[in-house]
C-alpha cells in the first residue's frame, strides 16, 4: 500500500471521517470508469461507485492493511457491479462507451470522429456479448490498466487464470469482430 493511501487509512480509522474524501477524490475516477465500462451508463455507474465507497467505508476496519488499498477498492466495486449485472437480467447498452469519464481528446476530422465511434461502438456491442468473467478480465486489463497480478488480486483467482481469461476474452472479441 502506497504511504499516502496507508496514512489517510490511519487517521480514518482514528476518527477522522473527513479524510475518507480523500480517498473518494483519488480514486473516483478509477471506480467510475470501471462501473461504466462494465455497465454502459452513467447513471448506474455514478450509484455502483457511490456504493463502492460506502462499503469500502463501512468495512475499512476489515482491511488489511498488508494489501495495497486500489485492489481491495476494486475488488469491492467489482463484486458490487457483478450482483449489478445479475440482478439485471435484460441488459440493454444503449450508451456509447467510447470515451473515458474524463476524455477530453477528440479528433479534429468529422468523418474520422464518426468512424472511431462506430468501431467504438461495436468492441463495445461485442464486449457485452462476452461472459461477464472474460468481460471483467478484459475490462480490467485494458480499460483500466491493470496488471495480471492486480486482475488476479482483484477477482479472486490465480495470475494464470487472470490471463487465460483476458486471452479467451480477446480470442472472442476477435471472433465477433470478424463475424460478417
Amino acid at each position: 500500500m502506497s504511504e499516502e493511501d496507508h496514512s489517510i487509512i490511519e487517521r480514518i480509522i482514528a476518527g477522522d471521517r473527513d479524510s475518507f474524501a480523500l480517498i473518494v477524490h483519488k480514486y473516483n475516477a478509477p471506480v467510475f470508469n470501471l462501473a461504466f465500462r462494465m455497465t454502459g451508463s452513467y447513471e448506474e455507474a455514478g450509484d455502483l461507485a457511490q456504493e463502492t465507497f460506502v462499503k469500502a467505508f463501512e468495512n475499512l476496519g476489515r482491511f488489511d492493511r498488508k494489501r495495497r488499498f486500489f485492489t481491495w477498492l476494486y475488488t469491492i466495486g467489482l463484486n458490487l457491479i457483478r450482483n449489478h449485472l445479475k440482478k439485471k437480467k435484460n441488459y440493454v447498452n444503449n450508451r456509447m462507451r467510447g470515451a473515458d469519464y474524463h476524455s477530453q481528446n477528440s479528433p479534429p476530422d468529422p468523418e474520422q470522429d464518426m468512424i472511431q465511434q462506430e468501431e467504438v461502438l461495436r468492441i463495445s456491442s461485442c464486449l457485452d456479448r462476452l461472459p461477464v468473467k472474460l468481460k471483467e478480465a478484459v475490462v480490467l486489463r485494458f480499460y483500466q490498466d491493470l496488471s495480471f497480478d492486480e486482475i488476479a488480486e482483484i477477482t479472486a483467482c490465480s495470475v494464470s487464470s487472470a490471463k487465460m481469461r483476458v486471452y479467451r476474452g480477446l480470442e472472442g472479441l476477435n471472433r465477433m469482430m470478424n463475424e460478417k
